[in-house]
């Protein structure tokens, strides 16, 4: 499995599996399995994703040893501040059966993320926790967050897609020394990214699904990147792309569809801040 080495030395794997909206908890201990089984060792998900248990679940059945795995989990707005944060640290572990987590990420920019960051050190420095990072955040509350902490973050997740191909912010994140992580590598399916004519026709050059053309393409672009799906095929063909390489050629053909805007969500979008606020979870 091809890793990158995060700013303090961890090394992590480039390639993931995520459980997003995998809600039903039976499926998603499953899913989990077949990934681990598949070869997968970086598992993501967050307490706001309601499986963290499954997550757990599933991580004791595969029988790999811990020290194999890469564990990614997030807190969530209603549990930001320091002291919240804290025991929603503890809650996570508890759900996941751990006793320590590879990566804890604030994942979102909104409410007391700052109180939240003091916590993460804190916890990293206790050795709880092997990397802290942070998740949506755009360059700008990036680099405040580093200019007034101690700790850089080591991962900053973010919607990253051919749609959405965050070049500009890979170079910052790459000037701060913090690794860009995807979510939503394949678009969560929008603007017909499937049937993409050219994608499927680089597709077809290399004999490879448009999924596998995509995660080459970001992993060739050092992005680590999560996958999602159910099915235990697909979770086996999302892993299966180390065995060819895109041309020069086909990487820059891929950078035209760039449309330099997010495409899935817009965290400065007041009425989706408002909402993300009034969320209430029953964790």
């Amino acid at each position: 499995m091809e890793k990158v080495a995060l700013n303090n030395g961890v090394e992590m794997p480039i390639i993931g599996f995520g459980v997003f909206q995998i809600e039903d908890e039976a499926q998603c201990e499953q899913a989990v399995v077949d990934a681990i089984e598949a070869g997968y060792r970086l598992i993501d998900t967050a307490s706001a994703y309601l499986n963290e248990a499954a997550v757990g679940r599933a991580i004791k059945r595969s029988g790999v040893p811990r020290e194999e795995l890469f564990i990614t989990t997030k807190l969530i707005i209603q549990e930001q501040g320091y002291e919240e944060a804290k025991k929603a640290f503890e809650g996570s572990l508890k759900r996941l059966q751990l006793d320590y987590l590879d990566l804890y990420l604030i994942h979102q920019p909104l409410g007391d993320y700052y109180g939240s960051w003091r916590a993460l050190e804190e916890l990293y420095k206790e050795e709880k926790i092997k990397a802290i990072g942070v998740s949506n955040f755009y360059s700008d509350r990036l680099i405040d967050l580093i200019q007034h902490n101690e700790i850089v973050p080591a991962v900053n997740q973010v919607e990253t897609h051919p749609f959405t191909q965050q070049i500009k912010s890979q170079e910052i994140m790459k000037e701060f020394k913090v690794q860009v992580e995807s979510w939503g590598p394949l678009a969560e399916v929008k603007n017909n990214i499937f049937e993409n004519e050219l994608l499927l026709d680089l597709a077809n050059k290399y004999k490879k699904s448009v999924a596998q053309i995509i995660l080459r393409w970001l992993i060739q672009r050092k992005v680590v990147v999560i996958p999602k799906s159910v099915h235990k095929e697909r979770i086996e063909e999302n892993i299966n792309v180390f065995d060819f390489e895109l041309d020069e050629s086909d990487m820059k053909q891929i950078s035209t569809l760039d449309t330099e805007e997010n495409l899935i969500v817009n965290h400065r979008d007041p009425e989706l801040v408002k909402t993300f606020g009034e969320i209430k979870y029953d964790i």
